[in-house]
This record gives C-alpha cells, sequence and structure tokens, in this order.
C-alpha cells in the first residue's frame, strides 16, 4: 500500500482504471457461470418465477436427473470420451510431424504445399459435398468419423510451425552429429520443448471434439454411435417442443399437470451446459500451467 502512495498521480490512476477493468472483466466471465449453476440446480418452473442470479433458491438434482435418465447416456459418454482422446492425440501428432517437415526453408516445394494449405482455410467445398464425400469413403455411420476427418487442422499447423521456427537450428545439429535421425530429433528434441504450444493445441482439439454435435448430427444416424453432446442438444430440443406444444395448445392443456413439472426448457439447458462444460473446465488446469511457461528460456549457451 504505501508503493502505490509513492507513485505519481498519473500512475494511481492509470493502476485504478487499470484494476477495475480487471475486475469488471472477470466478474462478466464468473457471474454467467454463477447464473448458470443457479439455475441448474433450481427448479425449472420455480426458476421461471425469476429472481434467481447467483444461488438456487431450492436445491435440486431433478434437471441433472432428466439429463442422466436416457438409456444411451453411458454409450454417448464413451463415444465422447473416445473421440476426444483418440482425435485429440491422434491431431495433435500428425499436425505436430507435418508443421515439422513444413518448417524447413529448404524443403522442395514447401511454399507450395503451405500455399495449398492456407487455401483451405479460405474456400470449403460445402456440406453436401462433404456428406457425399465422407459417405463414399463409407465414414457416415461409423465411430472414425468423429476422428479421421479432423487429424490435420491448417490452423494448428500454421501455429506449430511458426513455434517449431522459432527453437534454435543449433539444437538439432548437435543432435545430427550425435548420430540421430530427424524421427528421434523429433520426438526427443523438438516435442519436448515444444510443450506449451503442444498443451494449448491438444486443449483446442479436445474442448472441440467434447462439444461438437453437429457430426454426430448429421453424419451418424445409428443410436449408439451418438456423442454426448448431439444427445443432449437432442434432448433439449425435445424438452422445448414439447413445452411450446403445451403452451400453445388453449383450452386443450391439462393445467394441473402443467403445474406439476418442474423441468423447463430452459433448466435443462442450464444443466445440459454444466454437463458439458465441466470436464473441460477440471482438465484446463493441468495444462493451463504449459501457456505461459519458457520452457525455451536457458535451452541454449552460445
Amino acid at each position: 500500500m504505501n508503493e502505490f502512495y509513492k507513485l505519481s498521480l498519473g500512475e494511481r490512476i492509470f493502476r485504478i482504471i487499470n484494476y477495475t477493468l480487471i475486475v469488471l472483466l472477470c466478474l462478466s466471465i464468473v457471474l454467467p457461470f454463477l447464473n448458470i449453476f443457479a439455475l441448474a440446480f433450481n427448479p425449472g418452473k420455480d426458476a421461471e418465477r425469476g429472481g434467481i442470479y447467483f444461488w438456487p433458491r431450492i436445491w435440486t438434482f431433478e434437471n441433472f436427473s432428466k439429463v442422466f435418465e436416457s438409456s444411451n447416456i453411458a454409450t454417448a459418454f464413451g463415444i465422447s470420451v473416445f473421440r476426444t482422446v483418440v482425435g485429440t492425440i491422434s491431431s495433435v501428432f500428425l499436425t505436430a510431424m507435418a508443421a515439422y517437415a513444413l518448417k524447413s526453408k529448404t524443403i522442395p516445394g514447401g511454399k507450395f504445399f503451405m500455399m495449398f494449405i492456407f487455401f483451405t482455410m479460405l474456400f470449403g467445398g460445402g456440406t453436401i459435398p462433404y456428406y457425399m464425400l465422407l459417405k463414399s469413403i463409407h465414414l457416415t455411420n461409423n465411430i472414425w468419423v468423429y476422428v479421421i476427418p479432423s487429424l490435420y487442422s491448417a490452423w494448428n499447423l500454421i501455429i506449430i510451425r511458426t513455434f517449431f521456427q522459432q527453437i534454435h537450428p543449433s539444437l538439432e545439429e548437435s543432435a545430427r552429429i550425435d548420430g540421430y535421425n530427424d524421427f528421434a530429433i523429433f520426438m526427443r528434441i523438438i516435442m519436448p520443448l515444444s510443450r506449451p504450444v503442444i498443451a494449448v493445441i491438444a486443449l483446442f482439439n479436445a474442448v472441440a471434439h467434447w462439444n461438437d454435435w453437429f457430426t454426430g448430427a448429421f453424419f451418424v444416424r445409428k443410436e449408439n454411435l451418438r456423442p454426448l453432446s448431439t444427445l443432449l442438444q437432442e434432448m433439449l430440443t425435445s424438452a422445448e417442443a414439447m413445452r411450446n406444444t403445451l403452451n400453445q395448445a388453449a383450452g386443450t392443456v391439462n393445467y394441473a399437470l402443467l403445474d406439476k413439472i418442474q423441468i423447463t426448457g430452459n433448466s435443462l439447458k442450464m444443466a445440459t451446459i454444466i454437463v458439458v462444460v465441466a470436464p473441460i473446465i477440471i482438465i484446463y488446469p493441468f495444462v493451463q500451467r504449459y501457456f505461459a511457461k519458457g520452457i525455451m528460456i536457458g535451452s541454449m549457451k552460445e
């Protein structure tokens, strides 16, 4: 506190404004999550009265019971775990290998390949041609439709390639003198030094796989191959449709039965958000330390 008063008036004003903006930013992130938490653990019928902001008025697990009462929930959870783990590991490893091959400025056709990869970021074939392609190679209604099409990402490749190019080439030269081949250099030197970028790309891939409901909804028709996000999205859509039908059917609604409904579309939506987001929130702290960790510091001695 004494150091604060030693600052000039302009510096004190700057710090006050800076800290105020940081606090407001944190509140804008935390408060919506608290509201989702409160609505997820509160009966939906009671929540419709309003007045619930950051803490449930009446605690209940009925919303989560509705989410987990589906007989396919365990299978869907397994599919999501499979695609997230296998898809993330495969994508990160293969993308890193491609980035390592393309990081060299002397590779034949390197500029052409990078332009070709960048071109895929700007233009796509469209949903119908994409579906026809998946069907022609027998990936529709196949569990590998969640893994194979997303093995490579142009954006992730460019990020990893840029990071690889920052690694001092003398490390590779020393390894080659010791008799290492390209794969050994990649596995024993490049990958360990690239843990920060690998952790970030792995997290991005995992979140994308876990939250992807589109693939399961449009390219898979077998119920036992639907991932968790697709199943929960369908449950939410059904709940909303049922509620809207009951509200619009004037004169034919059993209002006594309607009043007994405690699970509304909004409460189910909040519980669904908690179920989908919770695994990512649990995993994030384990990789967060790599985000700003400077592993390259001290690795070179010139």
